[in-house]
């Protein structure tokens, strides 16, 4: 499994995103990928999941199926998403 971060880097809930994604690796070890949603694949990435609010984390499967969704703030606990991390 794994979980992908989407946000966007110029905006106010930016700092709130950085200062998660830093203390999940700091706790667990493990980085969280993200993806911009004004890119190319982040628009495409988007599209495919439905997302419409951001931040947005999204845990998906091996095989790129939807296994939880968290939208905007506030973010999941650390515990809560490093189940699928």
């Amino acid at each position: 499994m794994k979980a992908v971060v989407i946000y966007k880097e110029q905006t106010d809930y930016a700092r709130t995103v950085i200062d998660y994604l830093r203390d999940f690796e700091r706790q667990t070890g493990r980085k969280l990928e993200t993806m911009d949603p004004e890119t190319p694949d982040g628009a495409q990435f988007c599209r495919v999941y439905d997302v419409v609010e951001y931040p947005t984390i999204l845990a998906l499967s091996d095989n790129g199926i939807l296994q939880n969704m968290w939208r905007g703030l506030p973010l999941p606990t650390i515990k809560e998403l490093s189940y699928y991390a």
